[in-house]
């Protein structure tokens, strides 16, 4: 039986070591730092829960970092001690979302523990019974990733170095939570200009697909807005060459803190009329409380 490491039991890390142990594996994680909502996933998933890093890592196959954004690093430099002391190396898989920059400097912050490093990046939902879920991978030991898709996840090699696959995360999340976020602000300008009600009649006559689209993305956005601002810096990284458009993810970075903070509830009230009434009730009953960052 393979033995797979995940920090950490979030929303995310859960799923994937549900679905791995599901698929015959042995999961480990920790619980440092973590909330009761952890906890209770990671229990759920069936994952074991260890007391010591070195106990999370000992024996493992693969170590997967499944972790906030702006969390990445610190993880991978608060492991590399027990991972430079195992003799039998396991192979550290870092799916977070950041930028190519970042994860080349977390592969450089683990070389010299001389585990092989994997650049990877998640697109889709967490793994379930519905939705679509892949998890690209990158680098020279992108290969030894293979196992887990006998075990269940839709693994992808890609044909590049450390950097590819967050490269392509970077790009994919920035369209979708972009245009996410560019919908929220036209809604929210609409709505105080008082024609939210005529722009949601053009929109149904003349792009009924975006609109479906977005009262899809925006009510499910509200209780994840406060990952997204990390993510939205990575992004703005990834792109910090060609200045307008770096700037455009900080403002959007800026704009996913604000609805999360829920600076009064004009936003999300706003935000709730323009929606389909399901969707209202949706943005409603997630918007208010913001969830513990360390879930």
């Amino acid at each position: 039986m393979i033995s797979i490491a995940v920090l950490a039991p979030g929303e995310m890390g859960a799923a994937v070591g549900a679905r791995l142990v599901a698929g015959g594996a042995r999961v480990t994680t920790s619980l440092a730092g973590r909330s009761e909502a952890s906890a209770e996933r990671a229990r759920r998933a069936g994952l074991t829960v260890v007391g010591t890093d070195q106990e999370l890592v000992a024996g493992a196959g693969l170590v997967l970092s499944i972790v906030p954004p702006g969390e990445a690093v610190a993880v991978a430099k608060r492991l590399r001690p027990e991972l430079s002391r195992l003799a039998e190396k396991p192979v550290y898989v870092d799916f977070n979302a950041v930028s190519p920059d970042t994860v080349r400097h977390i592969a450089a912050a683990l070389a010299d523990t001389r585990c092989p490093f994997v650049d990877g990046g998640i697109v889709g939902p967490p793994p379930g019974p519905t939705g679509r879920t892949v998890f690209y991978v990158a680098g020279e030991a992108a290969r030894r990733t293979a196992a887990m898709r006998e075990l269940g996840l839709d693994i992808r090699v890609l044909e590049g170095p450390v950097g590819a696959a967050s490269a392509l995360k970077m790009s994919y999340a920035g369209i979708t939570k972009g245009l996410t976020a560019i919908g929220a602000a036209m809604m929210l300008g609409a709505t105080r200009a008082g024609c939210a009600a005529d722009l949601a009649a053009e929109l149904a006559e003349s792009q009924p697909q975006l609109l479906k689209w977005l009262t899809r993305q925006v009510p499910a956005m509200f209780p994840k807005a406060y990952r997204f601002v990390a993510e939205m810096e990575e992004i703005a990284d990834f792109l910090h060459a060609d200045r307008p458009c770096g700037e455009l993810y900080h403002a959007v970075a800026l704009l996913y803190a604000r609805l999360a903070a829920q600076e009064g509830e004009a936003d999300v009230d706003a935000l709730a009329r323009f929606c389909s009434a399901p969707a209202q009730a949706k943005v409603r009953a997630e918007a208010p409380a913001v969830p513990d960052a360390a879930g």
